[in-house]
């Protein structure tokens, strides 16, 4: 499966509850979205299991991977395309063998020594940021900025994703720092209409 980053949607189970799960992840999937992570930092693993193999189902035939943030058991139990990690969390290299070599991987980076010590040869692509301030997560690191977003990403040799504040009006200049696409969450979760949502991330 190609790996298109530009516009990854990172769910958040609060701001998913008013269109429901499901409901949000699929309008934003027609809206553009081409990759989606399932990001649920209270539920149980047995419901994140039944939830990610629910979007599982739903996204077959769209070329939409699904990729679960953190949980390594809950990757493999559900048949997920991938799985994310941060800093503080699973090892990438225990990620990637656990879940083999066609799975998907990536790394949450925030600093240039982050970047150096990060097991390239394990990962597919590095999430950069937080670019701005966000409240989708509260114990974010400080934020990069645009200048140091495009420093991470000349340092970097595998594809990026930037997450962090950003909104359909920061797009371009995402884009002209060299990463490969945008991860959001509020600005899509949080919207009224995801598909229009994910349609003005696109435009």
């Amino acid at each position: 499966m190609a790996l298109d980053l530009s516009l990854y949607l990172v769910t958040d189970a609060a701001l998913c509850r008013k269109h429901g799960l499901e409901h949000t992840v699929m309008e934003a999937v027609r809206g553009g979205v081409s990759v989606v992570q399932l990001r649920d930092k209270q539920a149980s693993d047995a419901a994140m299991i039944d939830e990610a193999r629910r979007l599982k189902a739903l996204l077959a035939g769209t070329g939409v991977p699904l990729i679960i943030n953190d949980r390594l058991d809950v990757a493999i139990k559900s048949g997920a395309d991938g799985l994310h990690v941060g800093q503080s969390d699973a090892a990438a290299l225990d990620a990637r063998a656990a879940l083999g070599p066609n799975a998907i991987i990536g790394l949450s980076i925030n600093t240039r020594e982050q970047l150096d010590r990060a097991p390239l040869a394990a990962l597919d692509y590095l999430g950069l940021g937080p670019v701005f301030a966000t409240a989708s997560k509260q114990d974010h690191a400080a934020p990069l900025g645009l200048a140091g977003l495009a420093e991470l990403v000349r340092a970097s040799r595998l594809p990026t994703v930037a997450i962090g504040g950003l909104k359909a009006e920061h797009a371009g200049a995402v884009f002209a720092a060299g990463a490969g696409g945008l991860a959001v969450i509020s600005a899509i979760c949080g919207s009224p209409n995801p598909y229009r949502a994910a349609q003005a991330f696109r435009r």
